[in-house]
């Protein structure tokens, strides 16, 4: 992290103890993870990781994730004797989903260590974790026990996966671990923090952090082509991606390219497209290089990003991003500015935006330089740590003034 830059670290929180439920397929959550750790350490901050993996899940009986997904008993123990060794002054929880549970709050309410726990998905008040159902947006549950989610088999169109995730988020509920038993909560924008809000957490627990990366100012390089960068699966927007480049195709005799990299199971539909190449999953330094040669970024997603890092990846290369109007996406890119903005799910209206970008280059390095200095300005690593150093801070002196 060559740009950090150095800085007074508070003694208070000198401690942290990262906790995650990393998942099977290692996504932009488990990296972010990874970051926030290496950023902590940089600044001379001793930190250990309470983790679980999902990796043993395949070889546990139906029944017995069930019970772990609604309050785990060993990792309630693991988790009290990692506290009692390594006395954090902090707990920061980025996933407690299916192995680690909700358990593990009580625990550090009951020792009086301050829970920070970042939202990076609706999975308090959605089963399914991204308000998502049928292709189009739903918020059925948000505000109201989760019944509709379980009766609609969202959680991976399993009735009955579907129904442990809502009896856990109901019983915890009931319980008040979220409104009682978490100190402060991390939303990565103020979009998603009023969704929180609407869903039942308390405004005044919830603050504002982005997503971060740590990049130099690369030297001006010949941008041509498209890029998408992400999962290849429905909420992406995959569909409407490869629609807009198959009505490119019939319209225009130049060629629009463009680079596709992630794998997942739309990748078919991208596959035989004029212009497109698929790259498969690539490294984060060849992502960024991808991203310092393309002219922008395409991010069609459907349902509401809480925040890609693959969008501060992108500003940080003065990479301008085209992407659905939906969410927090309207709120992190200003159309014209940053880059563009098209109706969701609307490949026309997709394709017409990618023909103006093809058409206005200039405009086009223009997004670019202002992508860049919101960068700068909004999501360095040193930016972030201290965002991150005013949440713990405030966390640690809520828990410092409770009257037992």
């Amino acid at each position: 992290m060559s740009s950090i830059q150095s800085i007074d670290t508070p003694s208070v929180v000198s401690k942290i103890l990262i906790v995650h439920n990393a998942y099977q397929q290692k996504g932009g959550e488990d990296t972010v993870v990874e970051a926030e750790i290496a950023l902590l350490k940089q600044y001379g901050h001793s930190v250990e990781l309470f983790s679980k993996t999902n990796d043993v899940i395949p070889h546990m009986s139906r029944a017995s994730v069930a019970v772990q997904t609604f309050w785990s008993k060993s990792s309630s123990q693991d988790f009290e004797k990692c506290l009692r060794q390594f006395q954090p002054d902090i707990v920061h929880v980025h996933n407690t989903f299916p192995l680690i549970s909700p358990a593990i709050y009580w625990v550090a309410y009951r020792m009086r260590i301050p829970v920070v726990q970042t939202l990076h998905n609706f999975r308090l008040h959605c089963p399914q974790a991204m308000y998502l159902r049928d292709g189009k947006v739903c918020e059925d549950c948000i505000g109201r026990v989760p019944w509709r989610g379980a009766a609609h088999g969202c959680y991976r169109d399993s009735k009955v996966q579907s129904a442990v995730l809502a009896g856990m988020v109901t019983m915890h509920r009931m319980l008040g671990t979220w409104q009682n038993k978490v100190t402060r909560y991390i939303a990565l924008n103020e979009f998603c923090r009023q969704k929180f809000i609407q869903g039942g957490l308390p405004a005044d627990k919830i603050m504002v952090k982005a997503n971060f990366v740590d990049f130099p100012q690369l030297p001006a390089q010949d941008r041509q082509g498209l890029l998408f960068v992400g999962r290849l699966s429905a909420e992406k927007g995959i569909e409407v991606l490869a629609n807009a480049m198959q009505r490119i195709a019939t319209q225009q005799i130049k060629q629009v390219k463009l680079r596709v990299a992630g794998t997942g199971p739309e990748a078919e539909l991208m596959r035989k497209l004029s212009g497109v190449t698929l790259l498969g999953a690539l490294n984060g330094d060849t992502v960024r290089e991808e991203m310092s040669q393309a002219s922008a970024l395409i991010l069609p997603s459907i349902w509401y990003e809480n925040f890609p890092r693959t969008l501060v990846e992108a500003f940080g290369c003065g990479l301008p991003v085209i992407a659905s109007r939906i969410g927090a996406l309207a709120e992190l890119i200003e159309d014209g500015v940053t880059g563009l903005l098209f109706d969701v799910n609307n490949a026309d209206d997709l394709a017409a935006k990618i023909q103006w970008a093809e058409n206005n280059p200039e405009k086009m390095l223009a997004m670019g330089v202002n992508a860049r200095n919101l960068y700068e300005k909004e999501f360095t690593a040193a930016r972030n740590y201290t965002q991150l150093m005013h949440i713990y801070r405030d966390a640690y002196k809520a828990v410092e003034g409770r009257i037992q």
